[in-house]
């Protein structure tokens, strides 16, 4: 008689035992590793697109130049899959990079307070459905790393630049190299404020890299984001993925 061991696909674990049958007549199986959360799982799926490895694909090939219909193509799979397991990730998202929030430490921060406290600033523009919908993309950086400190999304508008301040205020931030664009003149302090292009070099560097890794935001292009949620999500997952160095 020949066994097979049954592993689950989540968190690869031997202990599964077999959980009825589908209305197809599937075997389903039960993964009883209390660490796994999805713990029902079928060897076989009728559909490619319920396959573990083609969920984590989907997500890999959003973040590496490809859009909806690409991946959908690729992988033989429902545009409308594609945008489901996109959209599953927008609640594990975060805008802060808790993990460098955590790092910093008051005796530190005191012994070297200029390289924990400079920061740049910027605002990268893209467009959804249409140029005249314009969607800034605001993030700050480490001035001395280039680590992502936060990010926020919306117009380039005062209101937007002030939520992304308000995110900054852990970091204990003492200097903000920027443009000469108003909304920073107007809220940061004289003494703290280095407006010009002179400091802003790594962040500029960072728009490239997201220009050439996410297909919608190249500028002359026809490939664009058709609607907010998914523009956000696709680069807040490359932001919490690459930059905060999140699972998700």
């Amino acid at each position: 008689m020949t066994s097979i061991s049954v592993r689950c696909p989540h968190c690869q674990s031997a202990q599964s035992i077999k959980r009825g049958k589908t209305s197809c007549g599937t075997q389903r199986y039960l993964c009883q590793n209390t660490a796994c959360i999805p713990q029902s799982f079928l060897l076989d799926y009728r559909y490619r697109g319920y396959v573990p490895e083609v969920k984590h694909t989907i997500i890999d090939m959003s973040l590496n130049a490809s859009g909806v219909r690409d991946t959908a193509r690729v992988l033989r799979i429902s545009t409308d899959t594609v945008l489901s397991e996109l959209r599953k990730k927008e609640a594990a998202l975060e805008s802060v990079n808790t993990a460098l929030l955590r790092t910093l430490k008051p005796d530190e921060i005191a012994v070297d307070i200029q390289r924990a406290g400079e920061a740049e600033i910027d605002a990268m523009w893209s467009f959804v459905g249409k140029k005249g919908n314009q969607r800034w993309l605001w993030h700050a950086i480490d001035h001395h790393t280039g680590a992502v400190l936060a990010y926020v999304f919306g117009r380039r508008k005062d209101e937007v630049f002030l939520q992304l301040k308000a995110l900054l205020e852990p970091f204990g931030l003492t200097r903000f190299s920027t443009d000469h664009w108003g909304a920073y003149t107007r809220h940061l302090d004289p003494e703290v404020h280095s407006p010009g292009k002179r400091n802003t070099q790594k962040i500029e560097r960072k728009h490239l890299t997201l220009r050439t890794r996410i297909k919608r935001l190249v500028r002359k292009t026809i490939c664009f984001s058709k609607s907010l949620q998914m523009h956000d999500i696709v680069i807040g997952l490359f932001v919490n993925r690459y930059a905060f160095g999140r699972t998700v």
